[in-house]
């Protein structure tokens, strides 16, 4: 395909389809998102390459890609299924000559200030594309856990809640987080599932929006939101008299209006990989008289967020994809300093009471980001995740963007110069701007293909009904992988 770029689909709504999420069966939400500013990447164009200071402080310069409006996929899917890999594909197997591609690989490799994080984790031949799902393991998090198990929990036992910092754990790893996503410490609390913390932040934000006025009864969501995120608006809106309005995300500046209560939208769409526009949406929807909850599942670390710098009132993320948390991590929530007072959580608990253990029958919220807090916090997996985190101690989001820009500009042109010409489309934006840190192909026989690249080592995901879904993790991610997997995908191609 190196006569023409990788046909790229049409603009258009994004899907209505639902499916759970794949690859360890976490449930999760995401999709839109927000345009980045101050990332350190500008567009020389749409789409072109990254020439900002983002991309010379990683050390690595994204490739471009080419300009094209896109349309989003399908529902998604099932695993795709494991398997061993295979050794490594020659040139006579994929009857392309890699020689130009691979040497331009291994000079971006040389050339990645980030290469050294990837012996941060457990890792093997394999090249891991479905970080989007599921994080690999940081090697910090073994030792860190038994240490938990045989020390804290086995000798110290309950004296850990106060000698070991149990107790105000999801503060402090909240804090953590909250670096990754733009926001000052006290705003951001770990716990519970991103399920339970949308439920928390869309109903305690029509409560807020209806103090400003009864007649905000609608509640607006992203109508290609992860399936979860949908349920659970339209769960609230019964429960607080709203009606749901589902509105395509690029629409919702427009949409929102004077009986808007709160916008539920999310900032990268999990299929397609679309970035949405954050400052834009947040500010349309605030010049409205109401408020916003992002999810953040697909973006945070990733890209930058900027919470604070662009006013966001709550939003709520997962931490098992690219903060690598591990499977069923604690979930987060962010309340902005400004609506902590007014924060009137639906899920009241011991743990967010403002003095938790004088066991009054009558309810007094805590001050602060405490209020997101409902139990007793999973130690073990919070634990875990603050492990995982020390992995982000030096290194800024801003790099790891421009390195996610640079991986996929490349693997889109090793796509096109491998890939048999029509086989693959991509739904995933070119522009800078609107990418996150995942390619979606349209292919025809995406199950079986996806399938084959897992037996030959090459593991991404498939959203049915036709989409190949790759997501490309900076800290661990080289771009010979990147490479040698759009060869692999090249030869399946050839031979299906």
């Amino acid at each position: 395909m190196s006569d023409a770029t990788i046909p790229t689909e049409s603009a258009g709504a994004e899907p209505n389809g639902t499916e759970a999420e794949v690859n360890g069966a976490q449930a999760e939400s995401a999709g839109a998102g927000a345009e980045v500013t101050g990332a350190g990447t500008e567009m020389n164009g749409a789409g072109a390459e990254v020439t900002g200071a983002g991309a010379e402080s990683a050390g690595v310069e994204p490739t471009g890609t080419r300009p094209a409006p896109t349309e989003s996929a399908p529902a998604e899917s099932a695993p795709a299924g494991t398997g061993a890999a295979e050794p490594g594909l020659t040139e006579d197997e994929t009857g392309l000559p890699p020689a130009a591609l691979t040497d331009e690989a291994a000079r971006l490799d040389a050339a990645d200030r980030l290469r050294a994080k990837r012996d941060a984790f457990t890792l093997d031949d394999v090249i891991y594309l479905d970080g989007n799902s599921l994080g690999a393991l940081p090697r910090a998090v073994p030792p860190r856990l038994a240490d938990v198990v045989a020390r804290e929990w086995g000798q110290l036992r309950i004296r850990s809640w106060e000698e070991s910092g149990w107790w105000t754990a999801p503060e402090r790893i909240g804090d953590r987080v909250g670096r990754l996503v733009g926001a000052a410490p006290g705003q951001v609390v770990v716990g519970d599932s991103t399920s339970v913390n949308v439920f928390k932040a869309v109903v305690a934000a029509v409560r807020m929006a209806q103090e400003r006025g009864a007649h905000r009864d609608q509640i607006l969501v992203d109508e290609a939101t992860f399936p979860t995120d949908g349920y659970i608006a339209e769960s609230a809106a019964r429960m607080t008299g709203c009606t749901l309005r589902p509105v395509a995300a690029g629409d919702i500046p427009s949409a929102v209006g004077s009986r808007t209560a709160v916008a539920l939208v999310n900032h990268v769409d999990y299929r397609t990989g679309r970035l949405h526009d954050l400052p834009g949406t947040t500010a349309a929807v605030h010049a409205a008289g109401a408020l916003v909850v992002w999810d953040l599942c697909h973006s945070a670390g990733a890209l930058p967020v900027g919470l604070d710098a662009h006013g966001v009132d709550l939003a709520v993320g997962c931490t098992y994809k690219y903060l690598n948390g591990g499977p069923g991590a604690p979930a987060y929530l962010y309340v902005a300093r400004a609506h902590q007072p007014g924060f009137d959580s639906p899920l009241p608990g011991w743990n967010s009471h403002a003095d938790p253990f004088g066991m009054a029958s009558a309810y007094t919220p805590a001050d602060g980001a405490v209020r997101g807090r409902v139990g007793t916090p999973d130690i073990l997996s919070m634990l875990a995740l603050e492990a995982a985190l020390e992995v982000w101690d030096d290194v800024t989001i801003e790099d790891v963007r421009a390195k996610s820009l640079a991986l996929t500009d490349f693997f889109l042109r090793c796509v096109e110069d491998y890939a048999p010409a029509g086989r693959v489309r991509s739904l995933t934006p070119a522009a800078h701007t609107e990418r996150g840190s995942q390619v979606a192909l349209r292919c025809a026989d995406a199950g079986e293909v996806m399938a084959e690249l897992v037996r030959r080592g090459v593991v991404g995901d498939f959203r049915r009904p036709d989409v190949l879904r790759f997501g490309f993790t900076p800290l661990y991610t080289g771009f010979a992988e990147v490479e040698r997997a759009a060869r692999v995908l090249a030869a399946v191609l050839k031979e299906g």
